[in-house]
């Protein structure tokens, strides 16, 4: 049966369990003592060596104890209780296994013999902490560390152990099984001779044409032997198709620069001459802009390059530069005049003139009135 490792929660679905100790009196007069069963248990679960609890228990009871680690077997003198124990282990419980923090029983104790400190790590909410070092076990815990503050005690390594090793019994490399490497087919050699073997690729045309026959028809579109036999305009398009995306896209046309550097070191002697014939082409062709040449060209940078080739570069580019720059200040400069031409135009104005006519008194008796109806 199992309890709450902290019983002050009843909380039936609390996560942190342990087993119900178990104690086992033996023996008669003077020689009576008290097995307790179970303590390599109880003592996984709090993630504590046997032996504190034990300790505990009989500086406490102001008893001997005795610790038999091979047989599992951990003994108070004297006769006592398993109800007894167990509300003595909750002291332990408080006082060297909950967090101060949050109560959790996920610590961890850090002991430095040099200093006499005892600390304490909670996994669960980070808190650390130091013990207090006045009680008599605390002198135990000194002498006596935990062999792995990480891994708990010796008993869950046993444990981990003997599963490592049914595993590897299971795949097939304890002693018992060493020899049974018959269902395995061991590579067969091309030669009878594998020490003088050359393992080194064939260069051959013939090794060539073989290894490019071996190529999937699909891989045979990524490759790049058809395309240098097309004509130099179907090349073009390629090409183009492979950079049309710098269009108005400035990233894209940085990375486009690095690129072309990276072209102009693999094929230096041929490209170096013509870096401001490429760079005005890629221009006219809208695949860089004004911003990104001038951006390019104020800093000389070696991530694709080393800083001398990157150097020439922009030295041969620096012609193209300038005449770049001169045509935006002329194009600005005519922009300009154009509007203060539009200002200065004189726009004539035409007014309609008006006669002022003079009023005419009228005689009704005249008859040289003309009558609109005879119009």
């Amino acid at each position: 049966m199992s309890v709450n490792v902290n019983r002050s929660v009843s909380d039936q679905f609390y996560r942190y369990k342990m087993p119900r100790l178990i104690a086992k009196v033996e023996g008669k007069g003077n020689g009576i003592k008290t097995v307790i069963v179970n303590m390599v248990d109880v003592a996984k679960a709090l993630n504590r060596p046997p032996t504190y609890p034990t300790k505990f228990f009989g500086c406490e009871l102001g008893a001997q104890t005795q610790f038999d680690t091979k047989n599992d077997r951990y003994i108070v003198n004297g006769s006592h209780e398993a109800n007894k124990l167990q509300d003595m282990l909750d002291g332990f419980i408080r006082k060297f296994v909950l967090c101060t923090e949050c109560d959790n029983p996920e610590t961890d104790l850090h002991v430095n013999p040099k200093k006499q400190t005892i600390g304490t790590s909670c996994k669960a909410c980070g808190n650390r902490g130091m013990l207090d070092t006045r009680h008599k076990l605390c002198t135990f815990i000194l002498k006596n560390p935990p062999e792995s503050n990480d891994s708990g005690s010796a008993s869950v390594k046993k444990e981990k152990e003997k599963k490592n090793r049914k595993k590897d019994k299971e795949n097939g490399s304890g002693s018992g099984e060493a020899g049974n490497h018959d269902n395995f087919d061991a590579p067969q050699a091309v030669d009878g001779d594998d020490d003088d073997e050359d393992w080194a690729e064939e260069t051959t045309e013939e090794a060539q044409r073989r290894r490019m026959e071996e190529i999937s028809d699909h891989a045979k579109n990524l490759t790049l032997s058809e395309d240098l036999e097309k004509p130099l305009e179907e090349r073009v398009n390629l090409f183009y198709n492979f950079v049309k995306f710098c269009h108005n896209n400035k990233k894209a046309q940085k990375y486009l620069m690095g690129g072309f550097e990276c072209v102009v070191k693999l094929h230096q002697v041929q490209l170096l001459p013509r870096v401001p014939i490429i760079l005005k082409d890629l221009y006219d062709a809208d695949l860089l802009e004004e911003d990104v040449i001038f951006a390019w060209a104020e800093k000389v940078s070696k991530k694709y390059v080393s800083k001398e080739l990157a150097k020439e570069i922009h030295a041969k580019a620096a012609p193209f530069v300038k005449w770049l720059k001169e045509a935006e200040e002329e194009s600005e400069g005519s922009e300009e005049e154009e509007e203060e031409d539009d200002e200065n135009v004189e726009v004539p104005y035409f007014f309609p003139h008006f006669q002022t006519l003079k009023r005419v008194n009228f005689d009704p008796q005249d008859e040289t009135r003309v009558k609109l109806t005879s119009v």
